[in-house]
């Protein structure tokens, strides 16, 4: 009878918690909608809009698709850095060096007739590698000079950011040739061999096979921090790095480790965009998909499951913010201030629905 109870209040407190935050994203999509309608729009043609955007069409579901790819991707490596108790806000510099070296080596570094694959992976590793070097200096800063990795991961997306432009506006560089006064400053495209393949025969469907390594992604990060001695150590050092450098962990190298594993799947995600979707490398091509990540990873609570909700839910939501804006004429502002009120009712639901199950046991 005991244990009937205690399964009662364990199913209750779950059902709280999965119920307060989907009342709390519906309640800031109706005022969502209430802004729309004063904002003078047409509320039924702005849903229709967001639909088609959304899931739509096989073409419009294969982009939201790709778009949670990115974001899940830099979501995984934000729970990584996290269990050690740091905070990587560096995704979109991460996603840009990632997307230069994943560009440089599909366009001149010899991939585009290899077979086996390796046209494909050979650029995804580099972006990869570009990734966990990027996120490894913020690691080694904090090592060395004990700099805030907020400060250091952050202004080290912006220095990557400057380094996209100046590759895609040098001609010694990535910059495509100038045939006439109005080439634009992007990159040539990159060969189609080393393009991430369709993942379905549907040609109308950009759908590619990111999403099965976004999977095994997924599957890696869960078995990483629930299962492996390194996240158990990962975890030591977030919880009290002190006693884990008593206990005679090496927690500098966890440290580096940690935010070179998260800067690698951020990398991997500006290699995926490049090769999957974009095709060719042009200032901005990240779009701020590297903090939309870091929401992601946030509101996932340390989940592999939750941030690949949330970067689902990210994804439909950039899809069918964009054609609310083409379709239905709701400025793109207000379509980001929806998608900041979700946030903070999504994260405050959170809290709330903690302190409930605190009181109902």
């Amino acid at each position: 009878m005991t244990a009937l109870v205690i399964d009662r209040q364990q199913i209750s407190r779950a059902a709280l918690r999965l119920a307060v935050p989907l009342g709390a994203t519906l309640l800031a999509l109706l005022f969502g909608l209430l802004m729309i309608a004063l904002s003078g729009r047409s509320v039924p043609d702005a849903v229709e809009a967001f639909i088609d955007g959304a899931i739509g069409t096989p073409f419009a579901f294969g982009a939201s698709v790709n778009r949670a790819v990115a974001l899940a991707l830099v979501g995984f490596g934000f729970i990584i850095a996290n269990r050690a108790n740091l905070t990587n806000v560096g995704g979109e510099g991460q996603i840009a060096v990632g997307g230069i070296a994943a560009t440089a080596v599909a366009l001149y570094g010899g991939v585009q007739d290899l077979g086996l694959g390796l046209a494909v992976l050979l650029p995804l590793l580099a972006g990869a590698l570009a990734g966990a070097g990027w996120g490894a200096i913020a690691g080694a800063m904090k090592v060395r000079f004990g700099t805030n990795e907020v400060i250091s991961t952050l202004l080290l997306g912006f220095i990557a950011l400057l380094l996209v432009y100046w590759s895609v506006q040098s001609d010694n560089l990535l910059r495509q040739p100038r045939n006439s006064s109005a080439t634009l400053p992007e990159s040539l495209p990159i060969p189609p061999s080393t393009q991430l393949p369709a993942l379905t025969p549907d040609p109308e469907s950009p759908l590619h096979i990111g999403l099965l390594l976004c999977l095994l992604a997924a599957i890696a990060t869960a078995v990483l921090l629930q299962r492996s001695s390194f996240g158990l150590r990962l975890r030591a050092v977030g919880l009290n790095e002190l006693a884990a450098r008593r206990a005679g962990m090496p927690c500098d190298w966890l440290l580096v480790a940690a935010l070179g594993i998260a800067g690698a799947l951020g990398g991997m995600a500006g290699a995926s965009m490049i090769q999957g979707e974009q095709y060719y490398l042009k200032a901005g091509f990240s779009s701020g998909y590297g903090f939309d990540g870091l929401v992601v990873g946030l509101l996932s609570r340390g989940s592999a499951v939750g941030v690949l909700a949330g970067a689902l839910f990210f994804g439909f939501l950039r899809s069918g913010g964009i054609s609310m804006e083409i379709s239905a004429q709701v400025p793109a502002a207000l379509t980001l201030v929806i998608q900041g009120l979700i946030v903070i009712s999504v994260a405050g639901s959170v809290i709330l629905a903690e302190r409930l199950s605190g009181e109902a046991k």
